[in-house]
């Protein structure tokens, strides 16, 4: 019996010990990870569609109002997602002011609305486009909205902006276009 309580008791000290210990270290953990899994580092895996864009010489601007707006997270989520990727030459194709404008804290929620206006769930590759344009389909965009894919000759086009490649991620496709889509 003196053995039983003996044990029980022991049991008793070192649980409390652990489930203050846990309390004290993880109260005292510093937030590591602000953007969620935008903070994780994996060198292992094939790039993501975040990784791939802030590897990309042509989207840093892309990549700074993904930055400014706050919305990394969603270009690192399992996917399949489809994002069209302006390019550097679109963003300075806006009126004078406009990126600028955008990139002010003030606007964090119109820029993630134009920027989603460039996300779609689930993969589409130049030729999955074609696919879809064939068809009459509209793709839905991650701001809800409903985007128009027209062909002419070998070229795609999504609401205007021609698609100049497809890049294939770990989470989805990032289609490169030559225009803002707003």
């Amino acid at each position: 019996m003196k053995t039983t309580t003996f044990l029980t008791t022991l049991l008793l000290l070192a649980t409390a010990a652990c489930s203050s210990k846990s309390e004290q270290s993880s109260s005292n953990l510093p937030n590591n990870t602000p953007l969620g899994q935008a903070s994780v580092v994996d060198e292992d895996s094939d790039p993501n569609i975040l990784q791939v864009a802030i590897g990309s010489e042509d989207h840093s601007t892309l990549v700074a109002a993904v930055q400014a707006a706050g919305i990394e997270h969603v270009l690192v989520n399992a996917g399949p997602l489809t994002v069209f990727a302006p390019v550097n030459a679109a963003f300075d194709a806006l009126p004078a002011g406009t990126v600028e404008d955008l990139l002010k804290p003030e606007n964090k929620g119109k820029l993630a609305g134009i920027l989603t206006k460039h996300a779609a769930p689930g993969s589409y590759n130049i030729d999955g486009l074609k696919k879809e344009a064939s068809k009459g389909r509209k793709l839905y965009m991650a701001d809800g909205s409903y985007l128009t894919v027209t062909t002419e000759g070998d070229e795609v086009f999504v609401e205007g902006a021609k698609v100049i490649a497809s890049i294939q991620t770990s989470n989805g496709i990032i289609n490169v276009v030559d225009k803002v889509i707003l």
